[in-house]
């Protein structure tokens, strides 16, 4: 129940004409009085108040997932596959473009479809503020009307000696502009400062969300690097495996090695042509990601123009990383503004029991026609307050309360979350660079023990089955390799995004910084 604590109420209300007295008063003797004041007069009304219920909160949404896991995490309410998808841009040119790493990045940061999704957010947000502001900005409305009447008083048990019951028909033209206004009103004013905070969080969540572009496209750049590298270590283990070939063959026409030998040899030679076909199908199916990635028509061709090479990274410490990325990272910024909303809104549900100030007018001509009318208004203040609503008050702050506590400790987690994932990179980092060292070792080893293997079965020391098994192991040397320093540099990329400054410092990074 809402009771009226004042009310001021001044009219004026034009003369009917012929007639017009008897109707008023006939009409205000049945209790329809608000009817008696015209089309002009305006209904009582009590603005709203009490906090707005927010939209649930954005589901956190995980970025393409990486090597390591240290994607972070952003509050916008765009799904995990959504930074894998954009919006196409131009057509196929029908020639082969170049496609730096720089050119797949900026042409992601256009057309990737989480960049617009969280764009599409930001308006969201902008127009839940404007919604809010406008309970506290004056609203004025205007109406026109033209009313014909004919009233039978005998119909309401009104009979006066020679009066005729039948009065009009009559005409009754009304031009009226209304303004409402609230003067105090502490729970509309909350809500108007959460919508502010939400839109501030949709704003920082939308920056946060280049960044998790930057290490989309940059991982699925890397990956088709690693595909290139990947074709190049098969062909040339190929060629290696058709040098053995035709060595067996020449010896079993000289009758120095069996039969045995040149099967051998010619399993191997087979199995590296399919390892070639293979690399080949993965390479295109990892460019075609690539280009949904960044908008690109898919039946665009491109090559690939950086090759990102191992460069050593300095050692950084943890703790000194962890900081710059509180100061840096905007998820976490967002999530900040997201506790603040959740604040004004728990603030605004327990100011929901505190009066309400308001006030309502109307002006305008009111006559028979209009050139027959006169001005009549209408001045309302009104102080309102909710009286028995004690279940719905204490309601609504329980949920307010229950928000805000959970996006206090939804906060807490993420920073723990930012740290853990500064710390899995930095890791990811080291034990990256050593595995890139060891492996380019094994090529090596590798590479000098097939060399001597094919020198001692050239030479008739030995058969071919040394040759065999060295050809395996530098296959495998080689494929290690890739994966090492394909590793170490989405490890690299990945703390960039940890740290808040893929978008901007990328380069620096795969460059070793």
């Amino acid at each position: 129940m809402q009771v009226t604590i004042i009310r001021m109420n001044k009219s004026k209300i034009a003369r009917y004409g012929r007639g017009g007295f008897v109707l008023a008063f006939g009409l205000s003797a049945l209790g329809l009085s608000g009817f008696a004041q015209g089309p002009g007069a305006q209904a009582n009304t009590t603005p709203a108040s009490g906090p707005r219920t927010p939209a649930d909160s954005s589901v956190i949404a995980g970025a393409q997932q990486n090597l390591y896991g240290a994607s972070g995490q952003n509050g916008a309410a765009v799904t995990q596959d959504s930074f894998k998808g954009s919006i196409v841009e131009g057509k196929n040119t029908g020639t082969v473009m170049d496609l730096s790493l720089n050119d797949a990045i900026q042409r992601g940061l256009r057309q990737n479809l989480g960049i617009i999704l969280q764009s599409s957010s930001i308006k969201n947000a902008n127009g839940q503020r404007l919604e809010q502001l406008q309970a506290l900005l004056p609203t004025v409305t205007a109406d026109v009307s033209v009313q014909v009447q004919q009233v039978n008083l005998a119909a309401y048990g009104l009979k006066f000696p020679g009066l005729n019951p039948i009065i009009g028909p009559f005409q009754v033209v009304d031009f009226r502009a209304y303004l409402t206004q609230n003067l105090v009103n502490i729970s509309a004013l909350q809500n108007y400062i959460a919508s502010k905070h939400n839109f501030a969080g949709a704003k920082l969540t939308a920056e946060d969300a280049r960044d998790l572009v930057v290490l989309t496209v940059g991982n699925a750049y890397l990956l088709c690097i690693a595909d290139a590298e990947r074709i190049e270590s098969v062909t040339a283990t190929l060629a290696t495996s058709k040098v053995s070939l035709d060595q067996a063959v020449a010896a079993h026409d000289a009758g120095t090695s069996p039969k045995l030998d040149v099967l051998r040899a010619q399993v191997d030679y087979q199995n590296q042509q399919q390892s070639l076909i293979s690399a080949k199908n993965q390479f295109e199916k990892d460019k075609l990601a690539l280009a949904r990635a960044i908008g690109l028509p898919l039946d665009q061709q491109f090559t690939l123009t950086d090759k990102v090479p191992f460069a050593a990274f300095d050692q950084v410490d943890p703790q000194v990383a962890f900081e710059q990325a509180l100061k840096a990272r905007k998820d976490l910024q967002a999530s900040g503004e997201q506790v603040k909303a959740a604040s004004a809104e728990k603030t605004s549900a327990w100011a929901y029991q505190l009066p309400v100030a308001s006030f309502s007018g109307d002006f305008g001509a009111l006559g028979t026609t209009p050139g027959h009318s006169h001005g009549t208004y209408t001045a309302t203040g009104e102080l309102s307050a909710p009286v028995l609503q004690i279940a719905k008050t204490r309601g609504q702050e329980e949920v307010a309360s229950a928000q805000y506590e959970q996006a206090r400790a939804r906060l807490a987690d993420q920073v723990q979350q930012v740290n853990q994932d500064v710390r899995n990179s930095l890791l990811d980092i080291q034990a990256a660079a050593k595995l890139v060292e060891a492996t380019h070792s094994n090529v090596e080893l590798a590479n000098e023990a097939l060399s001597e293997a094919q020198q001692r079965f050239h030479a008739g020391v030995s058969d071919n089955l040394p040759v065999s098994q060295a050809q395996s192991q530098t296959e495998q040397a080689n494929d290690q390799y890739i994966s090492a320093l394909y590793q170490h540099n989405v490890a690299k990329l990945s703390l960039a995004r940890a740290l808040g400054v893929a978008q901007t410092n990328f380069k620096d990074y795969l460059g070793g910084k």
